[in-house]
Order: structure tokens, then C-alpha cells, then sequence
């Protein structure tokens, strides 16, 4: 069917509509092309983010063992460079983050005849600083304090390493 200008309507369709795709296509190109550039420029600047570790306790008194349920993890919340904070979230595999219960300090409930005790947070941020060695620093650590128990180790507890488990004292 001809229009009034002597052109076919259809093939005018067609055109338009090629029109609008390629319009489209490019409109999105640049689209994401921004995106990228506005990322790129936001990861130099000072960014807030924060990351999940692993937490592994060390050096627990001798005689002694950890009895209760410990946190796996802490939830480090880190100020820094937007790049040192990426290279932190895409790496791989993180080790563990170190607590010494000898260098730190922790404290006892009070008034309690089980050997409770607790750690506030907030005083291992210098230490976790120092093994996550990266540009950002740690602002603040949730939870805020950690509770564990301590036990004696017993010669028939499953629990000491210097026994097997049929009782009997490794060599």
C-alpha cells in the first residue's frame, strides 16, 4: 500500500524501527560505559564497607580448653581506599583472622563459680589492623565482645590433645 508520498508504508515501518533499535543499542553502550567510568572514579575515593572473617582463638592457657560455643566470624567494618577495599571483598580465600588469648585481655564474669569470660572487641582492632595488611583501616568490629568458657582439660576428657580418644596418652 502507498502513502500519499508514493512510498510504501511498510518498508517506512521497517526503517523506523531500525532506527529505534540501533538508537537503543547505542544508548545502552554508553549507558553502561558511564557506569563503568563512575565506578572506576568512586574506587579512588574513601569508601566504607564492611567484610566477614574467620576467626581462629590461639595460645589458650595450658591445662585449659575453650568450651562453649565461639564466634565463627566478625563482621570488620573498614575505612580506606575504594581499591584496597575491593581487593579485601574479591579475594578468594582470606586466612583466618588470629586471636591470642594470651595477649589479649579478657575478662571474667563477675560472681559466677563457671570459668566465664569475655572479650570486648574494641581492643583487638590494632592487632586485626596488622593481620589484614591492607590500606583501610578497621573502625569498628561486630560483635562487640566475644564470650567463651574455659575448662580444665581432664586426662579422660576428649578434649585433650595429648589423648587419643580410647584414653590412652599419645607417644
Amino acid at each position: 500500500m502507498k502513502g500519499e508520498n508514493g512510498i510504501l508504508t511498510e518498508n517506512l515501518m521497517k526503517k523506523g524501527a531500525k532506527v529505534i533499535n540501533r538508537d537503543i543499542a547505542v544508548f545502552a553502550f554508553f549507558l553502561f560505559l558511564s557506569f563503568v567510568f563512575w565506578y572506576l572514579n568512586s574506587l579512588g575515593k574513601e569508601n566504607e564497607a564492611g567484610i566477614r572473617y574467620l576467626v581462629k582463638f590461639t595460645n589458650i592457657p595450658k591445662e585449659r580448653i575453650i568450651i562453649s560455643e565461639q564466634p565463627e566470624d566478625l563482621n570488620l567494618f573498614l575505612k580506606g581506599p575504594g581499591y584496597s577495599i575491593l581487593k579485601l571483598e574479591i579475594s578468594g580465600k582470606k586466612p583466618p583472622l588470629i586471636i591470642d588469648i594470651s595477649k589479649v585481655s579478657y575478662k571474667r564474669y563477675p560472681g559466677e563459680k563457671e570459668l566465664n569470660y569475655y572479650i570486648v572487641t574494641s581492643g583487638l582492632i590494632k592487632s586485626l589492623n596488622v593481620q589484614i595488611r591492607s590500606g583501610c583501616e578497621i573502625t569498628s568490629i561486630k560483635p562487640d565482645t566475644l564470650f567463651f568458657t574455659l575448662d580444665k582439660v581432664n586426662e579422660n576428657s576428649s578434649f585433650n590433645p595429648d589423648f587419643k580418644s580410647d584414653g590412652k596418652k599419645k607417644r
